[in-house]
């Protein structure tokens, strides 16, 4: 069967002497897995759309679990992100999120926009924590196990200080804090923010500047919450760290 989809390239394989492994987030389809047959040979015609970030427009031919690729047109390469060590480090975590949190062959035309929306914004320079911050959410919530930030998990106050809780799945009020004294402590900002990109829709995000101790706030609460309930070693997320520790 002849397919054509649009899609974002989030992991590309080598695979044998000359080729490649692609999983690309579709719009139509959600994450397919190709094979780019000679994509790894500089004067492949697939070269270029089997790099990582592209986006573009896929036909293959697919007969059970992977598909062959047959023709590739670009519509966006996403060549900048992959220029500079900072971008594409923040642009591969994006991609990796995706991959190991969407399941094969399941459509979210939606999520793919907020890839799409996730990518340009990196690309045209805004805050890439913040938008790594605000797309955690959506794949959070596209897995299953999103937060609970509107009132107090324990007993349903909405008043107070707050304070988040990776292990009870949300935030904790003032007299419920002592349920888990691992709770981290969270400004007004910090919660009004979180709340803010729970809901924020990608492609309406414009610039934005937030306090770093803000950020930090918000970056600890969505990393531990990740950790505690879904277990995956992130590699870019290993490597941003360590890029982030030597000023790069």
């Amino acid at each position: 069967m002849l397919v054509r989809v649009e899609g974002i390239v989030i992991r590309a394989l080598d695979y044998g002497e000359g080729d490649k492994i692609l999983s690309v987030f579709t719009r139509q389809a959600g994450k397919l897995s190709v094979m780019a047959r000679g994509a790894k040979k500089i004067k492949s015609r697939y070269t270029a759309a089997a790099q990582l970030f592209t986006y573009g427009e896929y036909t293959f031919f697919r007969t059970h679990s992977m598909g062959t690729l047959r023709n590739a047109e670009i519509q966006h390469s996403y060549h900048k992100l992959r220029e500079q060590l900072h971008t594409a480090a923040y642009a591969a975590y994006l991609a990796e999120l995706t991959e190991r949190l969407t399941g094969e062959g399941e459509p979210d035309e939606y999520l793919f926009e907020q890839l799409k929306a996730a990518l340009d914004a990196v690309e045209q320079e805004k805050d890439p924590q913040i938008v790594v911050l605000i797309y955690e959410l959506k794949m959070i919530a596209a897995a299953g196990y999103m937060p609970s930030l509107s009132e107090c998990v324990s007993c349903g106050s909405a008043e107070g200080n707050m304070s988040f809780s990776p292990g009870m799945g949300g935030i904790l009020c003032h007299r419920c804090k002592s349920r888990d004294n691992a709770a981290i402590l969270l400004s007004e900002g910090a919660l009004k923010l979180l709340r803010l990109f729970q809901r924020l829709d990608m492609r309406r995000l414009g610039k934005i500047e937030v306090k770093p101790v803000t950020k930090e706030q918000m970056r600890q609460c969505i990393r531990q919450y990740i950790d505690t309930h879904i277990d995956i070693k992130w590699k870019s997320r290993h490597f941003i760290d360590q890029m982030e520790k030597h000023g790069l």
